[in-house]
C-alpha cells in the first residue's frame, strides 16, 4: 500500500521559531531518500514555505495557500490551481472595502503571481504583515480597484480589528472557505478567503491522485486542519494543537518543538 503522508507548517512541523529543526530535516530527508512520500499543506505561498523549511527534501509537489494552489517542490511550477470566478472577487472586494476593510489580494496576472493592496488604505497591522514582505518579487502595490482586482484571484487575506472583520466572516463563511483566527506568531485577528472548491482536503485527495497513493496519513495543530484531517484515513495532532483539532485525531504526538512529526515518522515509516 502506497501511502502520502501530509504535515501542516506553521505550529506542527515548524518549531516556534518558525523553521524545520535539523533532527526534523535529517530525519525526513533520509525516510525520503527511502521511498517516504513526504509532502506538506500550508497556509503559506511558496516563496516563504521553502524559506522556512531550508534544508528539508520534499520531492513531490506541495499544497500551499491553504490548497488553493499545488506547485513543484523543485522547480516551483504551478501544477493546479483553483481560482474565485471574476465576479465573486469583484464583489467580495467592494463587501469588504464597504466594510472599511482593505485586503491584500493575491492572484495570477499574465502568469505573473502577485499579491496586491493599496498602500495608503491598508491597516496598521497589514502595513507591518508587509514590512516583513519587502523584497518579495511578487509583492505589487496599486493605486485604485481597477488594479487591485486585476487577474485571476484566488486569495483575499485580511488583518484588522475584530468588530470589522467577524461581520464578513459570518456572512461569507458559508460561501467560501474562510479562515478567521489570531495569528499565532503577532496575535493580529486575520480573515483569510479562498474559493469553495479549495481547501487543503481537496488539495491532499488531489496530490493522492496525483502520486497514485492507496493511503493518506495527515499531521496538523489548527482548526485550518479539520477538513484535512476528516478525509485523511489517519490524522494525528501535535500536542500543542487546538482542543477542536485533537478532538478529530486519529492520536496526538509530541509538539512542534519536540519534533513531534518526524519522531513520529521515523518510528512509523
Amino acid at each position: 500500500m502506497k501511502t502520502l503522508y501530509v504535515s501542516d507548517l506553521d505550529g506542527t512541523l515548524l518549531s516556534s521559531d518558525q523553521c524545520t529543526s535539523d533532527f526534523t530535516n535529517s530525519t525526513i530527508n533520509s525516510l525520503v531518500s527511502k521511498g517516504m512520500l513526504f509532502s506538506y499543506a500550508t497556509a503559506r505561498s511558496f516563496n516563504t514555505s521553502q524559506k522556512v523549511t531550508k534544508g528539508l527534501t520534499a520531492k513531490i509537489p506541495v499544497i500551499v495557500y491553504n490548497g488553493t494552489l499545488i506547485k513543484d517542490s523543485l522547480t516551483g511550477e504551478l501544477l493546479i490551481k483553483n481560482t474565485f470566478e471574476k465576479h465573486q472577487a469583484e464583489k467580495l472586494t467592494y463587501e469588504l472595502i464597504h466594510n472599511g476593510i482593505y485586503p491584500i489580494i493575491y492572484s495570477f496576472s499574465d502568469g505573473i503571481e502577485s499579491f496586491s493592496y493599496i498602500k495608503e488604505n491598508v491597516s496598521k497591522a497589514e502595513s507591518d504583515f508587509l514590512i516583513t514582505r519587502k523584497g518579495d518579487p511578487r509583492d505589487r502595490p496599486v493605486k485604485n480597484l481597477t488594479e487591485l482586482t486585476a487577474g485571476e484571484i484566488y486569495y483575499f487575506t485580511c488583518i484588522d480589528e475584530p468588530q470589522r472583520l467577524e461581520p464578513v466572516y459570518k456572512k461569507y463563511k458559508d460561501v467560501y472557505n474562510c479562515f478567521y483566527q489570531s495569528d499565532i506568531y503577532s496575535g493580529e485577528q486575520w480573515l483569510e478567503i479562498i474559493p469553495k472548491s479549495a481547501s487543503k482536503a481537496n488539495a491532499v485527495k488531489q496530490l493522492k491522485k496525483l502520486c497514485d497513493c492507496d493511503k493518506t496519513i495527515v499531521f496538523g495543530d489548527g482548526i485550518n486542519d479539520i477538513d484535512m484531517f476528516m478525509i485523511a484515513d489517519e490524522a494525528y495532532a501535535v500536542e500543542n494543537a487546538d482542543e477542536r483539532l485533537k478532538e478529530n485525531a486519529t492520536g496526538i504526538i509530541a509538539s512542534n518543538n519536540d519534533d513531534g512529526v518526524a519522531r513520529f515518522l521515523l518510528e512509523h515509516f
